[in-house]
């Protein structure tokens, strides 16, 4: 729960700052920041779970491209639709969800090799010695 939790600091960050700047209105983009992080955050929290569990992704695990390409796909849904839901407007969501999804991913990807790292998921390649 507390690699969902750094994460979900991290996207609430980067949210507020994309929606603020699109809407130009820090109420609403304030909203956009709360409940687009706070439903991607339980996405997150389901693809983790999902990836842990299936053999076939589990296998992958240390593939963080595919795992963030994986994750990107469902925020880029959770954006457009949250944006376009709280403003009325498609162009909106449509931007909301090309460019603040494309700035998590990266965040994501960084998020998830620093994870790894701390916790030492990674197995080192064995090094032997010839003769």
């Amino acid at each position: 729960m507390i690699k969902t939790m750094t994460f979900a600091g991290l996207h609430f960050t980067i949210a507020l700052t994309v929606a603020f700047i699109l809407t130009g209105d820090f109420l609403l983009g304030s909203l956009i920041a709360m409940i687009e992080p706070a439903v991607n955050t339980v996405a997150f929290y389901f693809h983790e779970k999902v990836w842990s569990s299936l053999p076939i992704l589990k296998r992958n695990e240390n593939n963080t491209q595919v795992k963030t390409a994986s994750f990107a796909f469902i925020h880029f849904n959770v954006a457009f639709i949250v944006t376009y839901l709280l403003t009325g407007d498609a162009l909106i969501g449509g931007v909301m969800a090309m460019i603040e999804p494309s700035i998590n991913s990266v965040a994501y990807y960084f998020h998830e090799k620093i994870w790894l790292r701390r916790h030492h998921i990674i197995t080192p390649v064995a090094i032997t010695k010839t003769a």
